[in-house]
């Protein structure tokens, strides 16, 4: 590789870098961090910058938490997220009495507009620290496969006698690396934590499954301006929320499904080298104890992972999931609460201006994840699921979750009313026994040569 990262150096380089080097061996400007030769590897030179990581990462580990053995620190995230949220009053009884008296409303009116059973075995308030402190595993999943595909392109990178000779540093770089990660994670977290109106507000299941929850605080600023009474907008979003456990309890592939194509696309990451070793010659070791300073590294852009086919292709399958699940919500709590609660669609056409705005979701996911939600795709999907309720009924409808296979694409959600057609195909008996049909398709397209049906994400 003809720009190797972190300043090292090929040995056809231009010679006349080395020239840069003040007469102690420090880098001059725009010259090689850490004193590295071009010429080769002084292993008397690897000692030396072993040793500046080594001042680097001290005093570091007491204020920014030990939990740096994989890909992201997750004690610096959640101390730094926490310190942005300062103090946390907590949930009252009252509060709490209400967050559980609106959800078992919730339940009983949903029970009529969707076949799958509630998921949700109790529903609590929490509050800001209690969604960070019940969601961080699940976070841990999502952040973990990029994290560490980035960390592994940059090891990558090295040309092989660096990897032999610097075998002890790279546990170091590892080190900064998940310092890094970390220090982005916790104020995006820090952020998020103060915003959410529900622990699937975001649309994944980030939270315990069969637990529904609701934040009162975040809801009592979201319900500011709007005309709706408090008790409506808490039993409408306590709907949401026990939709979305109703399809993540009882649709048993879906949660798997979301994280691998999360994992997918980590695979799919790849790096501008040339980039990140033009960045690393200006770098003063001793600012990188500062984390204010590692942001700031950050932000110049050169440790952004490059777009690549493999990543358009598993952010489109994301969207499409993501997109297909809020709609199915929207139309199912539309059904469940139309005809009981009047302020139920101005209050789904504010939570879809509050996305298209960029709301918490769209910048937690551009932020950790590289994906920005589309609003026109779940407007779209909306309506295909109310399409595909009025053709093929609750029924028909439910039923093409009981497999990846059966559900839309996002070819679908542009034009809704031909995968109606293709399900309802003159009546709903076709999706009375949707497996038997899947395997009955697969059986023809094996005898047909075709091979095995479309594994579709």
């Amino acid at each position: 590789m003809s720009n190797p990262p972190f300043g090292f150096s090929n040995s056809d380089d231009d010679p006349d870098r080395d020239k840069s080097r003040d007469s102690e061996g420090s880098p001059g400007p725009g010259g090689i961090p850490f004193g590295f030769s071009p010429e080769g590897f002084d292993p008397t030179q690897l000692g030396q910058m072993l040793t500046q990581f080594g001042q680097m990462l001290s005093g570091m580990g007491s204020a920014m938490g030990t939990g740096g053995g994989g890909p992201v620190n997750y004690d610096l995230a959640k101390k730094l997220a926490l310190q942005q949220l300062g103090s946390v009053a907590p949930i009252s009884t009252g509060t709490g009495t209400a967050v559980a008296d609106a959800a078992h409303l919730a339940e009983v009116w949903l029970d009529g507009a969707t076949t799958l059973p509630a998921g949700a075995s109790k529903a609590v308030a929490w509050t800001a620290a209690d969604w960070l402190e019940n969601t961080l595993d699940t976070w841990k999943r999502l952040c973990d496969p990029v994290a560490e595909q980035i960390s592994g392109m940059w090891v990558s990178g090295l040309p092989e006698e660096a990897k032999q000779m610097a075998g002890p540093m790279m546990g170091m770089l590892g080190q900064m690396g998940g310092l890094a990660f970390g220090s982005q994670l916790g104020q995006a977290l820090g952020q998020l934590s103060s915003e959410v109106l529900t622990s699937t507000d975001v649309g994944l299941p980030l939270g315990p499954s069969g637990v529904a929850a609701l934040l009162p605080t975040a809801i009592e600023k979201f319900s500011e301006g709007l005309e709706q009474p408090d008790r409506e907008i808490l039993v409408f979003l306590a709907a949401r929320e026990a939709a979305h456990h109703r399809l993540y309890v009882h649709v048993p592939w879906l949660r798997q499904r979301l994280l691998a194509t999360v994992e997918e696309y980590a695979r799919g990451i790849r790096m501008d080298f040339s980039a990140i070793e033009e960045a690393a010659q200006g770098i003063d070791p001793s600012a990188l104890t500062d984390p204010s300073k590692i942001e700031e590294i950050l932000q110049q852009g050169a440790f952004e992972p490059q777009t690549t086919p493999e990543q358009k292709q598993a952010l489109e399958r994301l969207e499409t999931m993501l997109a297909l699940i809020e709609g199915w919500v929207e139309t199912v709590v539309s059904e469940a609460l139309g005809d009981r609660l009047p302020g139920v669609a101005a209050l789904s056409e504010t939570l879809r201006r509050r996305r298209a705005t960029g709301g918490p979701a769209e910048q937690t996911f551009a932020t950790l994840v590289g994906l920005e939600l589309r609003p026109r795709k779940v407007r779209e999907a909306s309506r295909l699921w109310h399409l595909l309720t009025e053709s093929a009924g609750i029924d028909g409808r439910d039923a093409v979750w009981a497999h990846p296979d059966l559900l839309p694409d996002s070819s679908d959600l542009d034009s809704p009313a031909g995968f109606v057609d293709r399900v309802v195909g003159g009546g709903t008996s076709a999706f009375d026994d949707p497996i038997a049909q899947l395997e009955a398709t697969e059986a023809r397209e094996r005898e047909e040569g075709g091979g095995p049906g479309r594994t579709t994400e």
